[in-house]
């Protein structure tokens, strides 16, 4: 069982099978998330337990896609779009590590300009 919750901890989830990791650079995600991108992952919607409900709040940001946050703390834990059976899970909000590998970064076409994905920047293992 792979669990997960938001920052102020009043929404936590678990659930079994997470799909492949894919990274998605499309303007939209990158504003809702405030980064270079969002790391997600599907799960079956019927697999996801989720203890705090009554916290998260949505906001549709395009047509049929549903984003949904923790009204208290605002991270966002997944979307859904219309007539889906499964979510998008935001993978920031792990607790576990993630059974799956990642697969892709998507819509490049919308990266950040100042993301060079294959750069090498210095790197630390704390700030």
């Amino acid at each position: 069982m792979q669990q997960g919750s938001c920052l102020c901890q009043r929404v936590s989830y678990q659930f079994n099978t997470l799909g492949e990791i894919q990274h998605c650079h499309c303007q939209t995600c990158r504003k809702a998330h405030g980064a270079a991108f969002s790391s997600v992952a599907a799960v079956d919607e019927q697999d996801l337990i989720i203890q705090g409900r009554e916290f998260l709040n949505s906001f549709e940001s395009s047509p049929g896609k549903h984003r949904f946050f923790c009204k208290h703390c605002g991270s966002q834990i997944y979307a859904k779009r219309d007539n889906t059976s499964h979510i998008i899970l935001r993978l920031g909000t792990l607790d576990s590590t993630p059974c799956s590998k990642e697969v892709a970064h998507i819509w490049l076409s919308q990266k950040a300009p100042w993301y060079d994905l294959d750069g090498e920047p210095e790197r630390h293992d704390e700030f």
